[in-house]
């Protein structure tokens, strides 16, 4: 896979990528993850890249000069840009999810495009932005967060990203429940002690607490979320 993220403050990005599980997952995966510089393509002396409104009102609104210009450059290969999906973070967008995370983790190029200010010019949305993406029904100063915030998501899920993939496979939400709680040593630390089924050796009994602790925590903390799981799993055993 390859990641092409088009952003005005490439400073807040770049750290993040090179640390714990992204990094690890460049070293050993075919993962290439690009940043671009979106003053680079600003206009002018200044490198200016917002500009207000027509219509006026207050806020700023990102140009589309520049990042035309630097989407064209990116994807100046035809066959490059049929390979490859741009995602614009925006509050507007479908809400990301684990089951979105699945699908962009099945992609061969992803191209993420940070807006800022106000947003950026509707052109921009219209001529090239494939899917907007939300994390959340709020609203943050860019979409750098964002997009760091999906691209971890997503490769953690590539195949070799992680030590153990095992572990992926448990997390929450992949099987549309709460990860159940864990323990590790010492068995007993300040008077509290570690749940005596994890202790016993009997691994059938094991996965049963955890089955267990899922369902309590999911329906005690996300009720909606343990709603769901219940619809689905009765509709798989009507068709079964």
């Amino acid at each position: 896979m390859q990641i092409d993220i088009i952003t005005a403050f490439p400073g807040i990005l770049q750290d993040p990528l090179d640390e714990s599980i992204l990094k690890q997952a460049k070293k050993r995966t075919d993962l290439v993850i690009r940043l671009h510089d979106l003053r680079q393509y600003g206009i002018g002396k200044h490198r200016i890249l917002d500009d207000t409104p027509y219509g006026g009102g207050p806020g700023m609104v990102m140009k589309p000069e520049p990042i035309f210009q630097a989407i064209e450059e990116i994807l100046a290969d035809e066959t490059v840009r049929r390979q490859t999906r741009i995602i614009f973070p925006s509050p507007q967008g479908r809400q990301f999810t684990q089951e979105v995370a699945r699908e962009l983790a099945g992609e061969t190029r992803l191209l993420f495009l940070c807006g800022h200010y106000k947003g950026v010019d509707q052109r921009v949305i219209d001529t090239w932005v494939d899917e907007e993406i939300s994390i959340g029904d709020f609203v943050l100063s860019g979409g750098e967060i964002p997009t760091l915030l999906m691209v971890d998501a997503i490769v953690r899920l590539l195949p070799g990203a992680i030590n153990d993939p095992e572990s992926a496979l448990t997390d929450s939400f992949q099987d549309g429940l709460l990860d159940c709680p864990y323990y590790t040593r010492p068995e007993i630390f300040r008077g509290m002690k570690t749940p005596e089924v994890l202790l016993s050796g009997n691994h059938q009994k094991i996965e049963e607490w955890r089955r267990e602790q899922k369902l309590l925590r999911t329906k005690a903390r996300r009720p909606d979320l343990y709603e769901k799981y219940q619809k689905r799993v009765k509709n798989d055993n009507k068709t079964t």
